[in-house]
């Protein structure tokens, strides 16, 4: 299912339609003025890099100073991963679990008290 981009010649806005059937007719109008004089555009398109390329492309924390490495997610638990392949032993599954949803924005059990506290909290 396509999604093709198109700009109205009246208000010159940029549509975007779901076309689930490439064979039936299509006659797009535009949403904001009813009109349907329409130009298709270049759309967009999505690049995913792989988790090996992410890695590769951020390095290690200490090879970008001033920069908060661990604002993104994907670097939870990179120190631990590998820290266990430099001694050649596979991750526990409990730690990879903890890891994988740590990167989704859960906190582990020990932490989940943490989660409602203010930062000025734990210095009262």
């Amino acid at each position: 299912m396509p999604i093709y981009e198109f700009v109205c010649h009246n208000c010159h806005r940029t549509l975007s339609f779901l076309v689930r059937d490439t064979s039936a007719p299509f006659a797009p109008e535009c949403s904001f003025c009813g009109k349907a004089s329409l130009s298709r555009a270049m759309s967009g398109f999505a690049y995913h890099k792989s988790l090996r390329t992410v890695w590769e492309d951020s390095g290690e924390p200490t090879m970008r100073p001033g920069e908060d490495y661990y604002r993104d997610p994907r670097n939870i638990g990179r120190w631990v991963e590998k820290r266990f392949r430099d001694m050649r032993q596979e991750v526990p599954s409990q730690i990879q679990e903890q890891i994988q949803a740590a990167r989704e924005g859960v906190l582990p059990e020990p932490l989940k008290d943490l989660e409602s506290a203010s930062p000025t909290t734990a210095f009262d």
